[in-house]
């Protein structure tokens, strides 16, 4: 039997909550799918571990998790301590630390969950959108002069590299080659912002060269917001910077029904570092505690994650569970309009595991 370890960092919120659920999934059908273990060590990372230790994690934290395969992570942010604190010192450093340039965010309309768009039926908003994770607008670049006078100045730097461009494009082309319908759309700027997003779409133009199967095209990122919401259904693989594909998630996920639903991965191709994977959502603090929260986006960010160690059969039953589940419509957490519990969608899940 094959063993994986996977490290799981429930931290903040509802994270442990989701995450408890998706352990719960991932492990039962792994074994029954592929015969393999997952090896869980639970790490307490998170604005209580901050506030005890002074630190968002160990001062070898690091190098703990260059020993697991997988990272399974909840959320991270609470409103007692700043984001420049718990995001900037846990999550994202992840992000660059251990190269997970692939940020990948699938947005599918499931049978069973409302659309807030009308006309629009199950499968028909089914897109990867794969986000430029290391560089971009969020690199960590920039910094102030004169703060606290009437001169203060923040500077905040993007930064594209042709590696940076290059490899996500590829990426996302690879992507697109297989999937039926061999589509990718580019999102760009760079009638406003000349040199970052120029040097983008200058890579993109060269790789859809060596892409000739794949219908490709650069759309700006005001008239991709516009047909996320207007015809989301003539997307397939996106393919966006940091920011830009950070914004267009979200509404991808507003357009399929809820946020809770919406899964990624943080991937390093190479497997030179280990890959996180996480439901989109965050810490919601507002709801944690309640046990109401839907943990699907954390399985089906679990099954992210199988997919990514090789394990298709197991990756495959999970999203089967999840939308059997969901066009049954028993069981409804309330951002899907029900009163079930985190811990009843997890058994529901379980069942339909079959």
């Amino acid at each position: 039997m094959a063993v994986y370890k996977i490290a799981v960092i429930g931290g903040d919120g509802i994270g442990p909550e989701v995450i408890a659920q998706a352990v719960r999934v991932a492990e039962v059908a792994a074994r029954q799918q592929d015969r393999a273990e997952l090896q869980w060590t639970q790490l307490p990372w998170s604005t209580a571990y901050y506030k005890q230790h002074g630190r968002m994690l160990p001062a070898d934290g690091w190098d703990q998790l260059r020993q697991f395969e997988a990272i399974l992570f909840g959320a991270v942010g609470d409103p007692s301590v700043p984001d420049q604190i718990t995001v900037h010192e846990l999550l994202l450093p992840m992000r660059r630390k251990f190269d997970q340039y692939v940020n990948l965010r699938p947005a599918y309309l499931f049978a069973g969950v409302p659309c807030p768009l009308v006309g629009k039926k199950p499968g028909d908003i089914d897109m990867l959108v794969f986000r430029e994770n290391t560089e971009g607008e969020y690199a960590p670049v920039g910094g102030h002069l004169y703060p606290g006078t009437e001169n203060h100045i923040a500077v905040q730097t993007g930064v594209f590299t042709r590696r940076g461009c290059e490899r996500i494009l590829r990426a996302a082309f690879e992507a697109a080659r297989l999937r039926p319908r061999k589509k990718l759309t580019s999102i760009t700027k760079s009638n406003a912002q000349v040199y970052g997003m120029g040097l983008w779409d200058e890579v993109f133009h060269t790789i859809r060269r060596e892409y000739p199967d794949v219908e490709s095209h650069s759309l700006l990122v005001d008239a991709a917001a516009m047909d996320f919401v207007r015809k989301p259904e003539s997307f397939d693989v996106v393919v966006a910077s940091n920011l830009f594909g950070d914004i267009l998630t979200d509404l991808s996920a507003a357009v399929t029904g809820s946020i809770g639903l919406a899964s990624s991965a943080n991937i390093n191709p190479t497997k030179q570092f280990p890959s996180m994977f996480e439901p989109v959502h965050g810490s919601a603090p507002d709801i944690a505690g309640q046990g109401i929260a839907n943990p699907l986006a954390a399985i089906l960010s679990a099954a992210l994650m199988l997919d990514h160690l090789g394990l298709k059969a197991s990756a495959g039953v999970v999203r089967h569970a999840v939308s059997t589940v969901l066009a049954a419509g028993a069981v409804k957490t309330p951002d899907l309009g029900g009163q079930n519990t985190t811990a009843q969608m997890g058994d529901a899940v379980l069942a339909a595991l079959g």
